[in-house]
């Protein structure tokens, strides 16, 4: 072997040196934890298995007790609403305020820093908080609208079954917001002011500087902000429990909430390990396909 081979050699096994520490580190804390939930999924793995430690291989049982359980269809239901719901809004609220910031004018910076106050919080406390806000009788939201002549009588935000998740979705935009406004502005202060000076001199101003100069150069970072709002919004649990417990008449159950429920509350981990692996397979899907169709988009 020749010394160049030799040290082309040595380079790459550094390299490998340099990453395997990282690579190690992420198969124990990620890989683990999947490989486990996976193996869970495929045995009776109940509260007796912590003492007996006995869990026995059953298959794709829990699977299919998950999936033919009534609750399933509407908990699949939910879940496509709320993300779908949330997603859309968040990105069209979050965009629409991206564009207003990115104009200077006074206490601008202090309103963007406001503005992160919903993210920094911590959910249960916005939970909570949006919870005595929703109060039926003594929330200040039934209050407003009553004093505004909007409404006549209380709306049941938490307690009814055709309200509750429309609430829950509210609440979701409300926190997500500030995420997209940080990572949609972030991309609009990457886009050169020259273009639009040029798109000016063809006459491509308003909406059509917006279709033509800052979509295209946004389109990156959009596709990644939608893909980590979708991945993170299917999984939404701590807000739902706090807000509706995944009720009133299951109106706000998603398979996240029956994975909780199976996993802490019936003591079923191997039925919960099972949900939780759907919601994996579905957030990989959507990633997939997403980013394929947003790639074949951009060479076209």
């Amino acid at each position: 072997m020749s010394s160049r081979g030799r040290r082309r050699r040595g380079e790459d096994l550094t390299k490998v040196l340099f990453v395997a520490p990282a690579a190690l580190a992420m198969l124990a804390l990620f890989g683990y934890p999947v490989l486990k939930n996976l193996m869970m999924s495929l045995q009776d793995y109940t509260l007796r298995t912590f003492f007996t430690g006995q869990a026995p291989w059953v298959g794709l049982r829990n699977y299919t007790t998950v999936v033919t359980d009534q609750i399933f269809s509407q908990a699949m239901v939910n879940t496509a609403l709320f993300t779908i719901g949330s997603i859309a809004f968040q990105f069209a609220a979050g965009l629409a305020l991206a564009l207003f910031f990115r104009r200077r004018f006074p206490l601008s910076g202090l309103l963007r820093s406001l503005l992160l106050l919903p993210w920094l919080l911590p959910l249960i406390v916005s939970s909570a908080t949006w919870r005595s806000i929703l109060e039926q009788d003594s929330g200040i939201l039934n209050r407003t609208l009553t004093g505004l002549g909007l409404i006549h009588d209380p709306v049941p935000w938490l307690n009814s079954p055709s309200v509750a998740l429309i609430a829950v979705i509210g609440v979701n935009i409300w926190i997500g917001i500030p995420f997209n406004v940080t990572l949609l502005y972030s991309g609009l202060a990457e886009i050169p002011h020259e273009l639009y000076e040029a798109g000016q001199l063809d006459g491509a101003t308003g909406w059509r500087a917006f279709r033509y100069i800052t979509w295209p150069n946004l389109r990156a970072v959009a596709s990644v902000l939608l893909v980590l709002g979708v991945v993170y919004t299917i999984k939404v649990l701590d807000i739902i429990l706090g807000l509706t417990g995944g009720g009133p008449a299951n109106a706000t159950q998603t398979l996240a909430t029956q994975s909780y429920q199976r996993s802490f509350v019936d003591f079923k981990f191997g039925e919960g390990a099972a949900l939780s692996n759907i919601l994996i397979a579905i957030s990989l899907l959507f990633a997939v396909v997403y980013l394929r169709g947003t790639r074949r988009a951009v060479d076209e």
